[in-house]
């Protein structure tokens, strides 16, 4: 059998005879059916479960330390190395045991809307939700891409495959193995797909900037006059939620790459967080949640099929992934010219960082840098008081070179094209977590809309007395009162007491940063109190 799409070394080692390759998505939803890995939603939806892991691994996923780049990679916690001897057994395992299988399933597709900087992929699957799910996530290509596609990248997926960690050098059974050298990603044990995603998002964001582009965590629109807009923000910050607006148009919803030329998508779909998700609250992402899309430890009725999105006893990390092309307001392709406003979220369940300031260049440094949201009590065994959790870039997990690396190529982009830079705290106010409220997802998308349209850029502001932060006085459809955090405290001991002890957090953190200018600490940081 020819098996089309197959690199050389892979069809000798793989049997032919199961390779499923470039299955359309009724096909791939007749095989999820048929093979009972999934069931049919009332909207169309496939759902399926992920056992144990219901999210990322990162204490099991490994760069291989290879010649070309083990002096580059930021090694540690995040990056950590394993030989090149444990990934060739592992890797040879693998195909020995995705060759047994009865079907293995094959998508080629790409990761950059850009064709100049895209990257040519191949995802191969035990399972076929996965191989639906990667067909949706990434950029599906035309017949003229698939008669010249050649990939430089590929995943092998097995997640029922367990790896023996005294024999194998892996930390557990689960494993997620980048190779830069050999251009493989070998993931094992577990059967969370965004996996398959996130490896794809850390090879880019190791290749990009080799090429001079910056690769960001974050999502992009663009407004009717052209204005791009980019919104960074650690998962439940609201990132997907305030890029699907009605009055813009989504070029994406996660990963990015800033050019000389502008900004592009690196995915081709969405994935999206749906835990208590409403058809009033966000529209736009639950209608696209219908035939063909993926849904993730979704709990869903038995009789009706109807997905119960504010039950969270599977996990909280309940997702949904489709096409961007579900998504009605949309450039296509994803592709848009430079930024004029950047937007950093942080959900602070302390309750004291200003709904919405204004940001200088140092700042807008040492907040990227930051990466600051919280941990909320109850969403994690053990926590039961809000956290400060602090991601570099908004994305340390995924950043292979140093975090300063990207910082410094975003200082410029902003200096170079004049972009407004502005922190934005979906988070709580008027007290902390528990005892204040969330901030209304309408005033978050008043502040958030005068901010993009120009609106906030010389109106009159205060400072804030901690964080430095120039926070307006004035935003159409917002009380006065709110946008300044100490104002909407009964307690206002209560209020200086948390804002310091943040502050404190804030500097304890950047702390691990050498070789950085200190005037992005002294101008961008809060008071020393």
């Amino acid at each position: 059998m020819n098996v089309v799409g197959i690199s050389n070394e892979l069809s000798g080692l793989i049997n032919g005879s199961n390779i499923r390759v470039q299955l359309s998505v009724p096909q791939l939803v007749e095989k999820v059916l048929n093979r009972k890995e999934g069931i049919l939603t009332s909207t169309g939806a496939i759902r399926a479960t992920t056992g144990k892991y219901t999210g990322r691994s990162p204490k099991d996923k490994f760069i291989v330390e290879e010649e070309s780049v083990k002096d580059k990679i930021a090694w540690g916690p995040v990056n950590q190395p394993i030989s090149k001897e444990s990934f060739t057994k592992l890797y040879n395992k693998v195909l020995k045991y995705l060759q047994d299988k009865d079907e293995v399933f094959v998508f080629n597709g790409f990761a950059g809307a850009d064709k100049k900087y895209r990257l040519p992929i191949q995802v191969i699957n035990e399972y076929a939700w996965h191989n639906l799910f990667a067909h949706q996530l990434f950029i599906r290509p035309t017949e003229a891409d698939l008669a010249e596609h050649e990939s430089e990248f590929t995943i092998l997926s097995a997640p029922t495959f367990k790896a023996d960690p005294e024999i194998d050098g892996t930390n557990s059974e689960t494993f997620i193995i980048i190779s830069f050298e050999q251009r493989v990603v070998l993931i094992g044990g577990t059967e969370y797909a965004g996996e398959m995603k996130k490896s794809i998002f850390s090879i880019m964001n190791y290749l990009l900037p080799e090429n001079g582009i910056l690769s960001m965590h974050c999502s992009a629109n663009v407004g009717r006059e052209g204005d791009v807009a980019l919104f960074f923000g650690l998962s439940g910050t609201g990132k997907t939620t305030l890029s699907a607006d009605n009055n813009r148009r989504l070029i994406g919803d996660d990963e990015h790459g800033w050019s000389a030329n502008g900004v592009f998508n690196i995915e081709g779909g969405c994935y999206a967080k749906c835990i208590n998700l409403s058809k009033e609250r966000e529209p736009q992402i639950f209608e696209a949640i219908r035939f063909g899309s993926v849904l993730e430890n979704v709990v869903v009725d038995d009789d009706t099929r109807v997905a119960n999105y504010d039950d969270g006893s599977l996990t909280e990390n309940t997702r949904a992934a489709y096409p961007i092309q579900a998504i009605e307001n949309i450039v296509d392709p994803s592709i848009a010219g430079h930024p004029n406003a950047i937007v950093f979220l942080t959900a602070d369940a302390f309750g004291v960082l200003p709904p919405i300031a204004r940001l200088t260049k140092e700042q807008a440094m040492y907040h990227f840098l930051s990466g600051y949201t919280s941990k909320l009590a109850g969403t994690e065994r053990g926590i039961t008081s809000p956290q400060a959790t602090f991601s570099t870039c908004f994305g340390s997990p995924f950043l292979p070179l140093a975090a300063t690396k990207y910082a410094e190529m975003l200082g410029e982009k902003i200096a170079e094209h004049n972009a407004k830079v502005f922190l934005v705290n979906t988070g709580w106010t008027g007290g902390e977590y528990g005892i204040g409220s969330r901030m209304k997802l309408a005033y978050t998308r008043a502040m958030v809309q005068a901010a993009l349209e120009g609106e906030l850029t010389n109106v009159e502001t205060a400072k804030d007395e901690i964080f430095g932060l120039e926070i307006p006085l004035h935003v159409p459809g917002v009380p006065d009162d709110v946008l300044q955090p100490v104002k909407v405290w009964t307690d206002k001991e209560a209020y200086y007491t948390k804002a310091n002890e943040l502050a404190a957090q804030f500097r304890d953190n950047f702390k691990k940063f050498s070789n950085i200018p200190s005037e992005i600490e002294e101008k961008g940081g809060p008071t020393v109190k």
